[in-house]
């Protein structure tokens, strides 16, 4: 039974109740001791004996207690009471997104600044190993003075247990989980299913990729009014995820192309193909906020890779700069590349730079026949950062601005990847189609 208004767990007096879910009953209540309100959300009576219930509830409080971020509500602490459980959170006040979409679409300039805080807010759970895995509208709060906070880490990083399907008619309130992935013990499907990403609607393993999925989703509901994928019941719904497109026509004429190609880097089905890492996203904001020139998404929808998106835009900033800020040009320099015996050094494709030099002009980096390889230019050793069979599955290798790191195109792994220079794995920053060119700006990106 819902508590009601002058109960009390422990010091905390109930003021009012706020929501219920699948995950808990929220309260607004009264800190007696600290003379301050708070959000209890409050695990039900029928649960209290439920061990999965328990141990999925004490795990929102530790993965809550592991995160701190700006845009992401905090918890005060875990309190039981005459066989009571609450986790005593930030009380976070103004309406969810979920309120301010119903009243329409979000225009392009106030949705960019929600979207990007998400995006942040996100940024720092991945970061600690954390995937919400039911981002959605309903679990996203806007204050007035416009902060964003993300709520409800209920399914984070959890396995789950089987548990009975919602209604069909509560599909963007709480979390679905159906069958049959149930009965035959293969998968459990967790989340939302009008967020509920392609892998997650199939019962697999979610990560990362599966929230950046989520988030692609909540932008393009913020931006058009209406969700992504739709169905008449969540069967409907995830049939919808797991075929349908996105009605990229709805989207507004005058969306910056950055921003138009992280939506389609988020909602990209393959999550091999999807954007692999939301920091990504950080560029496409900042790019989106200044750039004038609009993209008309056309009939027939293409998926625009972000990464040449961004290299182009990076490309322009880059060359504005040496105008800018460079010396003029001195007397050219001339050395030679010695390569290993039995190496090879084609420059034959256009579109596939072979070289680059190192920021202080101390290094160079190339592709060989083998691999790709470093350079001192004070000296003939050569080291080989990453080895391949393929000369062609390396291309554009860039250096970072201080130098410290060498990002490349691996064409064998559809990926930008990442290697230092003192050697080690190769890291992937995200998938994508093989770009024309990459550029490191100062600021990272």
């Amino acid at each position: 039974m819902p508590l009601s208004a002058g109960a009390r767990l422990g010091p905390y007096e109930i003021v009012a109740a706020v929501g219920a879910g699948g995950m808990g009953e929220v309260y607004r209540a009264r800190d007696t001791r600290l003379k301050r309100d708070v959000a209890l959300k409050i695990l039900p009576a029928s649960f209290a004996s439920d061990p999965d219930r328990l141990a999925r509830f004490q795990r929102e409080a530790e993965v809550l207690a592991s995160l701190s971020h700006p845009n992401i509500a905090a918890i005060f602490g875990l309190e039981e009471s005459d066989g009571s459980r609450a986790l005593i959170m930030e009380l976070v006040e103004g309406e969810t997104l979920a309120d301010r979409i119903a009243r329409g679409p979000i225009p392009i300039d106030e949705a960019l600044p929600i979207a990007k805080q998400i995006a942040e807010a996100l940024e720092a759970a991945h970061e600690q190993g954390v995937i919400h895995r039911d981002l959605k509208p309903a679990n996203i709060k806007v204050t007035s003075s416009g902060t964003v906070k993300v709520l409800d880490f209920g399914l984070a990083k959890l396995a789950e247990a089987p548990a009975v399907t919602t209604s069909t008619n509560s599909l963007s309130i709480s979390p679905t989980i159906t069958s049959p992935a149930m009965m035959t013990g293969v998968g459990v499907l967790l989340g939302t299913a009008a967020y509920m990403s392609p892998e997650q609607a199939k019962g697999k393993a979610a990560d990362k990729r599966s929230d950046i999925w989520a988030f692609g989703c909540v932008l393009f509901e913020m931006l058009t009014g209406k969700r992504t994928f739709e169905g008449e019941d969540v069967a409907d719904t995830l049939a919808s995820v797991l075929r349908a497109q996105p009605d990229w026509q709805s989207l507004p004429a005058d969306l910056p192309s950055p921003i138009a190609a992280l939506l389609s880097q988020s909602l990209q089905k393959d999550r091999h193909q999807r954007l692999g890492d939301i920091a990504a996203a950080s560029f496409a904001f900042r790019m989106g906020s200044s750039v004038a020139t609009p993209v008309r998404t056309p009939a027939r929808h293409r998926a625009i890779p972000l990464v040449v998106t961004c290299a182009i835009c990076a490309a322009i900033a880059a060359m504005s700069a040496w105008r800018l800020k460079l010396p003029a040009p001195t007397s050219p320099g001339r050395f030679e590349i010695l390569l290993a015996s039995g190496q090879e050094f084609s420059v034959a494709a256009a579109s596939r730079r072979l070289i680059a030099m190192s920021p202080d002009g101390s290094q160079i980096a190339y592709v060989g026949s083998s691999g790709l390889y470093i350079r001192p230019l004070a000296s003939l050793a050569v080291r080989r950062l990453v080895a391949t069979d393929d000369q062609q599955a390396i291309q554009n290798p860039v250096f970072s601005p201080d130098g410290q790191s060498i990002a490349f195109y691996s064409a064998f792994d559809r990926a930008l990847k990442r290697v230092s220079v003192t050697g080690g794995a190769a890291a992937t920053l995200y998938s994508s189609e093989a770009p024309n060119g990459i550029e490191w700006s100062e600021d990272g990106i």
